[in-house]
């Protein structure tokens, strides 16, 4: 199947590792150029030459506020443009419920819903000249079932859901689709740091990158407003 993405330019967050990495790999497979972002710059530097396409990788915290301006502008000087992004940031630490205070809750706000939407509004102005756009938002499966032990997580990427589902509906009419791809536990570093790898069914990473390859390509055009479970049968809700 042609996904389309041959030539698009595409932004992937926090893409040094995990599930971030794999995302940028089943882009880059498929001929898109990518840009490439994390803290750790050696990592980055790794993942990126890993890659088989053209890259550009660019070191920064995606959760500072002036950082998605600075990656789309990246993108657009080196690339003439921004066709596609995938939105991805490490979760919180785990904690229950009970546990956490104002200011743990403040910062996985910070981290995992408003450094999306950021990157969301910054990523627009290009979608829209290009009259082309697709974005994809990495979250978990604690969007539909929430995990005991990942309190924080659970909020902000539930509230992230939220505006991401109004948001869908607004921009469909301009081409550009907005979805959810929501992880169970996947071989990563992330997983094994909070037990997950441990529990359940585990899945392939670069499986999950090919699943958030096809949200983001031409043949998914008329998917939007989704967040798409790929866990491995673990959710057991029926909505």
């Amino acid at each position: 199947m042609d996904l389309g993405l041959e030539g698009k330019v595409a932004l992937v967050t926090a893409s040094s590792k995990g599930l971030g990495r794999a995302s940028a790999l089943a882009l880059s497979q498929e001929g898109a150029k990518v840009v490439l972002c994390a803290r750790d710059e050696r990592a980055l530097a790794s993942a990126a030459a890993a890659m088989p396409g053209e890259t550009l990788a660019v070191t920064a915290d995606v959760s500072d506020p002036a950082t998605p301006r600075r990656l789309v502008e990246a993108a657009t000087e080196r690339f003439g443009g921004l066709q596609v992004l995938v939105a991805n940031n490490g979760g919180p630490p785990p904690a229950r419920a009970l546990e956490v205070d104002d200011d743990a809750i403040l910062a996985a706000v910070q981290a995992n819903l408003l450094a999306s939407v950021r990157l969301v509004r910054a990523a627009l102005a290009p979608m829209r000249a290009a009259g082309w756009g697709r974005i994809c938002l990495i979250t978990s499966t604690s969007v539909r079932q929430p995990i005991p032990t990942l309190a924080l997580s659970n909020t902000a990427r539930t509230g992230l859901w939220g505006w991401a589902k109004t948001a869908a509906a607004d921009l469909f009419a301009e081409g550009i689709t907005l979805n959810l791809a929501c992880p169970g536990t996947h071989d990563t570093e992330r997983a094994r740091q909070t037990g997950g790898a441990g529990r359940g069914p585990v899945g392939d990473p670069d499986d999950f990158g090919k699943v958030v390859c096809f949200l983001c390509s031409a043949p998914a055009g008329f998917i939007s407003g989704t967040a798409v479970g790929v866990d491995g049968a673990t959710t057991v809700g029926l909505l």
